[in-house]
């Protein structure tokens, strides 16, 4: 190739790796690095040694060297996509980490030096319901102390003001950062404050707190690390629907194919983990943090039980699931913690 042509696409090569090389002198990103000097090459093979894609294409039987070119640009153009969404996913990890610590920041380190129960509370909007949640729970259970942490997940309402009572500790995210994220910084200052026992339940009223007890028993008699409730196994309030409630039975069963596992309620986020037993699992799942914890819990030798329990109806407000997204999400994050 010569002429006009060649020193227009030479000049876009030049150009691409000057500004890797700048990113890198700035940044020191090394994947900006590669990622321009790969393009840079591909773009000066195809100027100084054309012949080489002939090549490529005799060995593809691809006869033409534009469908050549065409398929390595789309193989490009995918390539630096995906590199994207890599980066993206990266910076919104690193953002959620930072509202985490700063949400838990918020909380005074306690002296420590009783056995206790965290009940972490993820609430999103939930003014309504929050204060009779939180004067549910017992102050204690077996000789351990109930703490009760709601956190506020960016709700635009009085949900963290109706929350503060008689001693809660109520953080709030800036932004709403999903289920999995509230759970995640109510795990961590559950943790750093050291807690015995951690137990996640709703903030709409649908978990009955005078069941608390039978669901952590099992965890203080030492016959199990991680106790999940079950409304398949106790009296199931029937609010959910047939599209509902089939979808939790077909999301149940695809965890137990994949995991070698016997549970009957896979979504149910009422449960009772050993705290210790927290670190040992790799929480990323913001979202749909429900499949992530059992897989976890099963990949790490964790010791689970499921106890019947009952699912009241929610007293106020409507359901923040969408339906289609939720069913998605689910999918998502049981096949990718099955993988990684």
């Amino acid at each position: 190739m010569s002429g006009t042509p060649s020193i227009l696409l030479g000049g876009i090569a030049v150009g691409i790796l000057a500004w890797g090389l700048e990113r890198y002198r700035t940044r020191f990103v090394k994947s900006d690095l590669a990622l321009a000097g790969l393009l840079a090459l591909g773009i000066l093979v195809f100027v100084a040694l054309p012949g080489f894609y002939d090549f490529i294409g005799t060995m593809l039987n691809i006869d033409q060297r534009f469908v050549l070119l065409s398929l390595l640009a789309h193989f490009t153009m995918l390539s630096l996509v995906l590199y994207l969404l890599a980066a993206i996913r990266e910076t919104n990890s690193r953002f959620s980490d930072l509202v985490r610590n700063l949400s838990a920041n918020q909380v005074l380190q306690t002296d420590g030096g009783e056995q206790t129960i965290f009940v972490v509370i993820p609430a999103y909007n939930e003014e309504q319901t929050i204060r009779s949640v939180v004067t549910s729970l017992p102050e204690s259970i077996r000789g351990y102390a109930v703490r009760p942490l709601v956190v506020s997940d960016g709700s635009a309402d009085d949900t963290a003001k109706n929350a503060k009572y008689n001693g809660t500790t109520v953080v709030e995210h800036p932004i709403n950062q999903g289920q999995g994220g509230a759970l995640k910084t109510g795990f961590q200052i559950a943790l750093e404050q050291g807690a015995s026992i951690v137990v996640t339940m709703d903030g709409d009223g649908q978990h009955p707190a005078e069941e608390l007890e039978q669901l952590v028993s099992p965890v203080i008699d030492d016959e199990a690390d991680y106790v999940m409730g079950s409304r398949f196994k106790g009296n199931d309030y029937s609010g959910n629907g047939l599209v509902r409630e089939s979808g939790i039975v077909f999301f149940t069963w695809m965890i137990n194919i994949l995991t070698k596992s016997d549970i009957t309620d896979c979504t149910n986020g009422f449960r009772a983990v050993r705290a210790s037993a927290l670190t040992e699992m790799r929480l990323t799942e913001e979202r749909f943090s429900a499949p992530e914890l059992i897989i976890e819990a099963r990949k790490n030798g964790l010791r689970i039980m499921e106890i019947p329990i009952t699912i009241e109806g929610r007293k106020d407000g409507m359901t923040k699931k969408p339906k289609l997204k939720y069913a998605l999400g689910l999918t998502r994050t049981i096949v990718i913690t099955w993988l990684r």
